[in-house]
């Protein structure tokens, strides 16, 4: 049995109730016009109290009127009603039905290249990120049946180097950096950071991404030194900052376990 939710319902009494609106106010309207052309025509004068009358029936017409088309016709529904309505014509729901966007699993991000890509640009668009929008990435053939690999050079000191898993998807991506770690991270390489944290969550701000780079440890404390290695884990996403010697720093991100 499909249940109507209780906007729905709402809607539905508003229309009602506008119609009647317009009906009763332009009937009534249209008699009392009537009237008064028949006085005119006897010349006889026309009372105040018609005068408003008439132009009260008018504003109760343009009201009802008005509610008529600004109310939709088909009034939204909720998503339980959506779901009922699935189960009355037999869909299968699924977990992946009900689960939040930025839920991952072992299979990887649940983008394709392309769709990286874009999402990458989006970020670098929204926020004004000069110098790191990708033009075209690089594939690269694995030694692992079905798999592959991408890789985009930004400068002669940074590249984003990403692998796919079986289905294509992109499956880890990282950010390698040549460079005298001694000094504070910064610059391009900190905002290209930033922007991959926002390319894997739609629906974080600028300002997400600072707090999850604040978490890693990179912001609060010096990093220079050869052994740092932080991390956190979002959404099903693990966000590790890394220096390997003194002259390469890596940041990746991967599903969490």
């Amino acid at each position: 049995m499909r249940v109507r939710n209780n906007d729905a319902l709402r809607g539905e009494n508003l229309q009602y109730l506008f119609t009647i609106l317009f009906i009763l106010g332009f009937m009534a309207f249209f008699v009392f016009i009537v009237l008064m052309v028949l006085s005119i025509r006897k010349h006889n004068r026309i009372p105040i109290k018609h005068v408003l009358l008439t132009a009260a029936c008018f504003a109760i017409a343009s009201i009802g009127m008005y509610g008529m088309l600004a109310l939709p016709s088909n009034p939204p529904q909720s998503s339980g009603t959506d779901q009922t309505e699935k189960q009355e014509s037999g869909a299968v729901t699924t977990e992946e039905d009900h689960a939040p966007l930025t839920q991952t699993n072992a299979s990887g991000f649940h983008m394709t290249t392309e769709e990286f890509k874009n999402k990458f640009n989006g970020a670098v668009g929204k926020y004004r990120l000069n110098g790191l929008s990708i033009t075209r990435l690089d594939m690269k053939d694995s030694s692992e049946q079905g798999t592959g690999a991408f890789e985009y050079v930004f400068n002669d000191k940074l590249r984003l180097v990403g692998t796919l898993n079986s289905d294509q998807k992109v499956q880890e991506v990282r950010l390698y950096e040549n460079g005298d770690v001694s000094e504070p991270t910064g610059g391009i390489f900190l905002t290209a950071i930033a922007t991959l944290i926002l390319t894997t969550n739609s629906e974080y701000t600028y300002n997400d991404a600072q707090d999850v780079i604040q978490d890693i440890g990179i912001l609060d404390r010096d990093v220079s030194q050869s052994n740092f290695d932080g991390a956190t884990v979002r959404n099903g996403f693990e966000y590790r900052f890394s220096i390997q010697d003194h002259d390469h720093s890596t940041f990746e991100i991967t599903v969490a376990k």
